[in-house]
């Protein structure tokens, strides 16, 4: 589990195609150390499991095999070695929640169609994938390229969100322009809800 506050943003050094995976190797300033083979890591929201680490520079190289089905319902089939990416590791028991509680498997890919900067943060607009928009409500959360953020407006399949200075510049969100594609979880809590009204209307 993870909570959608990002912790580092790695860059995708190498990435190799074996068979029906993928091996993506990520750089981060996370210390190896701390890291081991297994540890699952969300990669722009998508939760990873880490197969190799190793020391770089002041940091780490951690390596991910990522599976055919990953590749096709995520922005990863479309990553390119320099990529920038949101990296949070996995909740331990005792760490604060500081955003909502995020699952890492993904739901499906959202597509930026505007964006409005002002007084240094930035508005923007998305459309949603037609099965993710009717979990997405005012005041409700979402989990974008593994970010928590709060719902501002909602209209049919699209709907805002408002990003403050300090998250532009902690996360890859100060790069994102209109036609970018993005992950995208809903909230777990919506999701349950929407299947306990639906197995009522059942009865």
């Amino acid at each position: 589990m993870f909570s959608g506050i990002v912790s580092d943003v790695g860059q995708v050094i190498e990435l190799k195609n074996l068979g029906e995976l993928r091996r993506l190797v990520v750089a981060s300033v996370y210390d190896p150390a701390s890291i081991e083979v297994g540890a699952s890591i969300a990669n722009a929201g998508v939760c990873l499991t880490a197969v190799a680490v190793e020391a770089r520079n002041a940091g780490s190289r951690i390596a991910f095999d990522v599976g055919a089905e990953t590749l096709a319902v995520t922005t990863l089939g479309g990553w390119r070695e320099g990529e920038r990416v949101n990296l949070e590791r996995s909740l331990r028991v005792g760490d604060e929640l500081g955003g909502h509680m995020v699952s890492g498997h993904v739901d499906g890919v959202a597509e930026i169609v505007s964006r409005r900067d002002f007084d240094g943060m930035a508005h923007f607009r998305f459309r949603a994938p037609k099965d993710c928009a009717r979990f997405i409500a005012v005041k409700g959360s979402v989990a974008l390229d593994g970010t928590s953020l709060t719902v501002n407006a909602v209209e049919g399949e699209t709907f805002e969100v408002l990003l403050i200075p300090h998250t532009l510049a902690v996360t890859t969100w100060g790069e994102r322009k209109v036609g970018d594609r993005v992950n995208i979880e809903v909230d777990q809590m919506a999701r349950y809800a929407a299947r306990l009204m639906e197995a009522g209307q059942d009865r």
